[in-house]
């Protein structure tokens, strides 16, 4: 088993399931996989075929794809930190609930949250708020992990910092379910220097723990640091860098970390209408550790 653990967003369909996801993850040379169980934007959610995982779960141990290491991301759109309307608030614990039972029946063992936005209610209420749904969701000892992600801190967001997660994680009942996915893009908006990457992955040993990371997700940013403003870009194409980026994936302390990357589709023409995903391409930059200033060209053709 290779040690890069590298993949990518990849969709997720009523018709095809679960297979259609490990599908396209291998049409990118990916040996693993991140996907939301329905559209991000709401929480609409289909039933789950058996028949179909049990078809996925074959696929991926022909293609040495190990669940263990697959992710599902919740909507963003749910908000653990705001609890001004009491109905909201319990709309947010049962829908995650109603994930992590998703989660059960999928295989998936890692699911990936956004900590929440406090929406003029307080940093201290809305991470006491998070605290309080997570232990609400949480409430078995046994079951998958939910992964708080890092947040660039646009708004109100809360978990910008290594110090807010730290707060988050010690309020948590059920220590084993709990872990961070640390997105390198928002890290750097947030304000931390990922020129100086093993200063940053030193604090956050100190701080959480390097034992508490369930995943990365890795991005370039369009943002100078500490902008708070939250824009993927493509590998090697942003702030951050690919050298940076490269000395991420493959730190010697986070070997056999799932790596997801969220970067941007590109656009055939300059527009909106036609964008295709770089994973492939990314993954193969990624493999071969060296940049290639084309990238982006080799796509739109591959893609005409």
């Amino acid at each position: 088993m290779e040690d890069l653990v590298i993949g990518s967003h990849v969709s997720y369909n009523k018709k095809e399931g679960l297979v259609g996801s490990v599908k396209e993850a291998l049409s990118y040379n990916a040996n693993t996989f991140m996907f939301y169980t329905g559209a991000p934007q709401n929480t609409v959610r289909g039933p789950i075929d058996e028949n179909v995982v049990r078809e996925a779960k074959k696929l991926m141990e022909e293609n040495n794809i190990d669940i263990k290491n697959v992710v599902i991301h919740a909507p963003y759109i749910v908000n653990l930190a705001n609890d001004k309307e009491e109905e909201k608030f319990n709309f947010a614990v049962n829908f995650l609930k109603g994930e992590v039972e998703r989660a059960k029946k999928l295989g998936i063992n890692l699911i990936v949250l956004h900590p929440g936005s406090h929406v003029g209610l307080g940093k201290e209420r809305g991470l006491d708020n998070i605290i309080k749904g997570l232990n609400l969701v949480l409430d078995e000892k046994d079951g998958p992990v939910i992964c708080l992600e890092t947040m660039a801190g646009k708004g109100t967001e809360l978990g910008t910092t290594f110090e807010d997660l730290k707060y988050i994680i010690d309020g948590i009942e059920n220590q084993n379910r709990i872990m961070v996915c640390i997105d390198t893009c928002h890290i750097h908006d947030a304000g931390y220097d990922l020129n100086n990457f093993d200063e940053v992955l030193e604090k956050f040993d100190k701080i959480i723990g390097i034992d508490k990371i369930g995943c990365m997700h890795i991005n370039d940013s369009k943002n100078e640091i500490n902008s708070h403003k939250d824009r993927h870009d493509n590998i090697g194409f942003g702030i951050i860098g690919f050298d940076n980026l490269m000395k991420i994936i493959y730190h010697k302390k986070l070997k056999g970390i799932p790596m997801l990357l969220e970067t941007p589709y590109v656009s055939m023409d300059g527009g909106k209408d036609r964008t295709y995903p770089p994973y492939k391409f990314e993954i193969g930059m990624i493999r071969n550790q060296k940049y290639d200033s084309n990238l982006l060209t080799k796509i739109r053709n591959y893609y005409k």
